[in-house]
């Protein structure tokens, strides 16, 4: 029998001081049974750091997929934006850039993250509509911290800063751009 996604409901406030956005949300995230709390917590920050009234979250799950995870779509169907996560490989970013205005790809994982930008760098400097964003490994802890069935967060971005913060605890991350 094949396990089941765990379903996790998310109330957030949020407050873009640099992109002048502020807006709530109450989103439905479906934690697949391979995906941990950090990784589905990066998804969950990933939506608050470009948040608009059409990002939504698509049926996939991993780069095989013909898709992303988290998408733009215009009502014409145009990509505005495809959000990718991990260490992809240049292929599948060369297809994604391909299809979609801006692609956005937040890596994590530590130690590892370094090792592959290196590698990777000087492939992905061709690709105008590419911005990659690290999301240090202490804010992954500590974003998986803040995982709970039922979330009211409140998220503010300001100078390229997010802080949020539910009933518990708060969380101050830092992203660090990789390419712009």
């Amino acid at each position: 029998m094949a396990l089941k996604a765990t379903i996790f409901k998310a109330k957030l406030n949020i407050v873009d001081v640099d992109r002048n956005y502020y807006q709530d949300h109450e989103l439905t995230i479906a934690q697949h049974p391979s995906e941990n709390n950090a990784r589905m917590m990066v998804r969950l920050l990933a939506f608050m750091m470009r948040a608009s009234e059409t990002l939504c979250f698509s049926k996939a799950l991993s780069s095989d997929d013909d898709e992303a995870e988290l998408w733009d779509k215009s009502l014409s169907g145009e990509i505005n934006l495809w959000v990718a996560f991990g260490q992809s490989d240049e292929k599948w970013l060369r297809k994604a850039c391909g299809r979609a205005k801006q692609v956005l790809l937040i890596t994590y994982g530590g130690k590892s993250v370094p090792i592959w930008w290196q590698q990777n760098q000087q492939a992905l400097a061709r690709y105008t509509n590419l911005t990659i964003i690290n999301i240090p490994e202490p804010s992954v802890q500590a974003l998986a911290e803040l995982a709970q069935r039922n979330m009211n967060i409140q998220c503010n971005i300001t100078d390229g800063e997010i802080w949020l913060s539910t009933d518990s605890a708060s969380v101050t991350i830092n992203p660090e751009i990789l390419k712009a």
